[in-house]
């Protein structure tokens, strides 16, 4: 049945596949006027009314495959798991023993099954649903926005409120909110390696100059959701949203499986060697009370009972709820998390790469220097690069802002009324500069162009020398580049501004047109450094954490700004470095220098895989189109929400205040919220090690089960409750000064000590049941497992709190109030079954008091020993945890 609807699902999703790709294919070859009276639409947009009308209709604009997040999911994951099915198979054969074939039905034993199963389903769907609505509310803080066209009038919606037939506008590091035919482009350049895979971005258009034999996404004139802007501009109008998109429609196929983390795959050799564990234990037991007491039907029993007793069936719980609170605690702290296993990778990073600009300076620039290329201030220049600046039509930077702020100080809005833009070749990262085509009142043309000086000066052949166009000598280049070395080393942003009047008087301008310019100045800019920022630099560094500035800026600004907030200035390596060295030389060059300058969007990608080709793990903080892929490359990307949209959705962690204090707050809720987990793993391996070999022994040496499988579940149950207060646990100062990796083979060297240590003392309550208090025949079998199941309750607790800390526990180390209620209870609970009648329904006989004696003194050896243990294992690993 399995495999007929895997085969069913299959060939639905081939056919919504075919049938969008149909669609999109005929929405392509018609005019844009044929499309939006096909799509009802305008270019003014939808009204109000329309668009209700079709959120009716389409639903919101998310892609939903094969949802998991349901209540209905999650309640049945609570529900069917491998220890509730074994549980309830043991309920059948107490059933059939107890009551069907039994001469006295006794229901007792099966009521108590019944309601393990259900109070261990209760507790795991309800801190699954606690998981999923914390999630679900720092999911809403943040969301993607687009600009729309509703009712005449250009607004800003989340992308969510899309539908079919929205007239949006798209800029540099825009999302595409939908499958959509571009209406209008300038300039466009596409990313959609999500869907082909290829890195290199594409040229889209809005004609009609597709071929009949083009692949769907060559498509020249059609953008799919799931792609980004990364250059220039357009108008499109979407024609499908969701699942009705191109990339909703492959989406099962598309999404596979990302990579593992360290922490997912520690997890996965703890659970294989749990596993392994099991395998050997059940046929172990099995066969030695099988042989020995000749029962085998009691034996399996058993047996199966121990397995269900090794398997760390909290985990799931423990991680979902550790993480959920992690997430809360963070979004505190003004850090939101995208993904909750990413908490963990946050706390593990100790390398963070970061842009300049807004995190180590105050993102306000403010525009300090306009001058000619002797450096003496020049109110031209400014008018040039109001006139570029104002009249492009892409995302409008700092620089952009402060241009114009900086011009309404002098009313040069009035310059406006003389000039109208007929053409504009938007800034890209390769060529580092941005131009607009002006037409004046006389009908004179002018290309005013802006950019990195450098790649300005490289496209100019005149230069302005007081008021006279020269041609551009090798005497007037040095000059030019002095006065721009000269303000860029006293900190200042340094920006070329160009103009030519030979530009053609029709048709489409492109890069071609950017040559033969003249170099009429510079812009000097100033973004000072935060005040935050050097506290918060010394703060990580203390913490483990290496601060490694990546930036697009000159050498000169960020050795300024760097040095200033303590970055290690001895090295610095620019983008051409970078491109002359190969991957070695990269490899050995990360491992000393924390600057790197005029870096490209693939070089700092570049430079992140260095670091964690050397073992890093790596977190990469930024917030602009030029960072998308070095946050794709990062271990944890990081971003803030007034980011480009690309930037967060690439993110794992996203700040709602861009400092990099805040940062260091969640790095360390990262590493508690590792170790809250860690606490549970070595616990749960060191005690199922220990018990294997009680239950080894005992089933060698007693003449009965040392422990009935309801007793065995009941005290399962019992002990996972105690853990339940973990998630919210106090995790020692000391624990997250460094970063925080998992270490498999640690968790195996922290068995092998704790897990006989147990074991001892298992066997000395053995020998004090057996011998100090006459449980030594068969008919006190049930005397002997009720002190047995009172010991292994209560030494379990106490473990938590043994293993929870390096320290004394509770005189140096006090666990969180939800951990002690927790341990407490069960103690009590335990207790209470254990010395009174309340035994015989879990088939045990009440305990005399003389046993409390005896059950003291074994918890304070164990306690003892288990400090002592602690110390000679610090002493040889020099960690706990």
């Amino acid at each position: 049945m399995n495999f007929i609807y895997k085969e069913t699902h299959s060939r639905q999703i081939q056919k919504n596949k075919h049938d969008t790709e149909l669609k999109l294919r005929s929405d392509a070859s018609l005019t844009a006027e044929e499309l939006l009276t096909h799509l009802t639409s305008a270019h003014t947009g939808l009204t109000n009314q329309e668009v209700e009308n079709r959120q009716d209709e389409f639903g919101k604009n998310v892609i939903t495959t094969g949802n998991k997040n349901t209540t209905l999911h999650r309640l049945k994951e609570a529900v069917i798991n491998p220890f509730n099915i074994i549980l309830l198979m043991v309920a059948v054969v107490a059933c059939f023993t107890d009551v069907v074939t039994s001469k006295d039905p006794d229901y007792f034993t099966v009521i108590i099954i019944l309601s393990l199963v259900f109070l261990s389903s209760l507790v795991s769907f309800i801190q699954s649903q606690r998981s999923n609505t914390a999630a679900e509310k720092l999911s809403k803080m943040i969301s993607n926005k687009s600009s729309v066209r509703r009712d005449g009038k250009l607004i800003e919606i989340p992308m969510d409120e899309i539908v079919p037939g929205d007239v949006v506008w798209l800029s540099a590091g825009d999302m595409l909110p939908g499958d959509v035919r571009f209406l209008s482009t300038k300039d466009t350049f596409v990313a959609q390696s999500a869907l082909t895979g290829e890195s290199n971005p594409v040229e889209k258009f809005s004609d009609l100059r597709n071929k009949q034999d083009d692949a769907l996404t060559d498509l020249c004139n059609i953008g799919f959701m799931g792609s980004n802007i990364v250059s220039g501009s357009a108008t499109a109008i979407i024609l499908t949203t969701g699942n009705n998109t191109y990339f909703g429609s492959m989406a099962n196929t598309l999404s596979g499986n990302r990579a593992e983390t360290s922490f997912e795959r520690g997890v996965s050799s703890v659970s294989k060697l749990l596993l392994r564990m099991m395998l050997v234990m059940v046929p172990i037991v099995f066969l030695i009370n099988g042989l020995m007491k000749n029962d085998w039907p009691s034996s399996l029993l058993f047996a199966v009972s121990i397995a269900v007793g090794l398997a760390p069936e909290m985990l799931p719980v423990i991680m979902t709820s550790t993480l959920a609170k992690g997430a809360i605690t963070m979004s505190k702290h003004k850090v939101i998390v995208r993904t909750l296993g990413a908490i963990q990778t946050f706390g593990e990073m100790d390398i963070l790469c970061t842009d300049k600009t807004g995190t180590l300076t105050e993102d306000k620039i403010a525009l300090e220097k306009y001058m000619n290329v002797h450096g003496e201030d020049d109110v031209r220049i400014l008018r040039h690069a109001y006139l570029n600046s104002y009249f492009q039509t892409g995302l409008k930077n700092l620089i952009d802002i402060a241009i114009i702020n900086r011009a309404a100080k002098y009313n040069l809005e009035n310059i406006l009324d003389n000039y109208s833009c007929v053409d504009e070749i938007p800034f890209d990262f390769s060529r580092r500069r941005m131009s607009v085509v002006l037409i004046d009142e006389k009908g004179k043309r002018q290309l005013v162009t802006k950019g990195a000086v450098e790649e300005m000066i490289a496209i100019s052949s005149f230069v302005e020398i007081h008021g006279r166009v020269l041609p551009m000598d090798e005497k007037s280049r040095r000059m030019a580049l002095a006065t721009y070395e000269k303000h860029n080393a006293d900190g200042l942003r340094m920006v070329a501004v160009a103009q030519k009047n030979e530009v053609p008087g029709s048709g489409a301008f492109s890069v071609k047109d950017e040559r033969d310019m003249v170099l009429i100045g510079f812009l000097g800019f100033l973004d000072p450094p935060k005040e935050s920022a050097k506290d918060a630099i010394t703060a990580l560094q203390e913490h483990g954490v290496r601060t490694v500035v990546l930036t697009g800026d000159s050498e000169g600004v960020a050795l300024k700004v760097c040095g200033k907030v303590g970055v290690n200035t001895s090295q610095l390596i620019t983008g051409r470095d970078v491109d002359r060295m190969d991957d070695a030389a990269l490899h050995d060059a990360v491992n000393t220098c924390d600057l790197f300058a005029k870096l490209s969007p693939s070089q700092k990608e570049r430079v992140v895989k260095a670091f964690q080709t050397s073992g890093h793990t790596v977190g990469y903080m930024g917030d602009g189109i030029n960072d998308a892929l070095a946050l794709r490359q990062a271990d944890v990307g990081i971003s803030v929400d007034s980011a480009v949209d690309i930037a967060k959705e690439t993110a794992d962690i996203i700040l709602l205040e861009k400092d990099l204090m805040v940062l260091e707050e969640g790095v360390l809720e990262g590493r508690r919220t590792f170790g809250n987990i860690i606490k549970y793993i070595k616990m749960a391996t060191s005690g199922n090690f220990g018990n294997m070999i009680s239950v080894i022994v005992a089933s060698i040496f007693l003449p009965f089960l040392p422990m009935l499988p309801v007793q065995i579940l009941t005290q399962n149950l019992l002990c996972d409750f105690s853990q339940m207060g973990m998630p919210f646990d106090n995790v020692d100062n000391e624990y997250v000064k460094k970063p925080r990796k998992w270490e498999t083979p640690s968790i195996k060297s922290f068995m092998a000590y704790m897990g006989p240590l147990s074991s001892v003392f298992d066997i000395l309550c053995f020998a004090a049941l057996w011998w100090a208090i006459g449980a030594n025949r068969i008919e006190l079998a049930p005397l002997f497992q009720s002190g047995w199941f009172v010991f292994g309750t209560v030494s379990q607790v106490l473990v938590i709190h043994i293993i929870r800390t390096g320290k004394v526990p509770f005189l140096q180390s006090k666990p969180s109030l939800p951990l002690i209620v927790s341990s407490l209870i069960v103690v009590v609970v335990a207790l209470a079954i254990g010395f009174t009648k309340l035994a015989i329904g879990i088939d045990m006989m009440p305990l005399p008091v003389a046993f409390a004696p005896w059950l003291a003194l074994i918890l304070a050896g164990y306690f003892v020993f288990a400090q002592l243990i602690k110390k000679i294992y610090i002493g040889r690993y020099k960690e706990w945890l």
